[in-house]
């Protein structure tokens, strides 16, 4: 008769979401496999069994950040107003950030010694930046802005990234200043892409 296979694909799964949840919880400081372990009820050898080691734990929490944002892009809908479209993109990666901190700092500052993402694994973030590159086409052929759509979307990843690190540290004020602040930075930047 055979054994019974006891890593499953369900139990993976567990042991994700309960290592998102201590990752959450409890920070990158004080992340460690043992604690993933005991919040996911199960042994540290089957964790080491499911992920390799704890930089392939670090790794499947990296893409999985990067779908639960892809999710919540997801459920934006289109309007018939491209640059309000591309403002609600904004807002919705802020609100992300600000809902999941410690998620964006993995996804984004590299804070694992132990897990550094290879180029293949950095792509990862393409279906942000693709996303983006589509609300940004969309105000060019509206005639709202000029230039290429990646490199804009380039420059507002880029500033989404910096404008999150800093409310993260509480360098842009409270919750209803760091939103006027945001707007301030893109509105300013997309002026700077408007036809002459």
């Amino acid at each position: 008769m055979a054994r019974q296979k006891l890593r499953t694909e369900a139990l993976r799964g567990h042991v994700l979401d309960s290592a998102l949840s201590v990752l959450t919880v409890n920070g990158i400081s004080e992340f460690t496999t043992r604690r993933v372990a005991r919040e996911a009820s199960t042994s540290l050898p089957a964790v080491y069994e499911l992920f390799d080691d704890k930089a392939g734990l670090v790794r499947d929490m990296f893409f999985a950040s990067f779908r639960l944002l892809d999710q919540r892009f997801n459920e934006l809908s289109e309007s018939t107003d491209p640059k309000a479209d591309l403002l609600q993109t904004v807002r919705t990666f802020r609100s992300f950030a600000l809902a999941n901190p410690v998620l964006v700092e993995l996804m984004f500052s590299r804070p694992f010694i132990d897990f550094d993402p290879r180029p293949e694994q950095s792509s990862a973030g393409m279906n942000m930046q693709m996303f983006l590159i589509r609300k940004v086409s969309r105000c060019i052929e509206a005639g709202e802005i000029v230039g290429s759509p990646r490199e804009i979307a380039l420059v507002m990843v880029g500033l989404a990234q910096g404008l999150a690190a800093q409310e993260r540290t509480g360098l842009l004020g409270p919750s209803q200043k760091g939103q006027q602040r945001w707007n301030l930075a893109f509105e300013a930047l997309l002026r700077g892409f408007e036809a002459r």
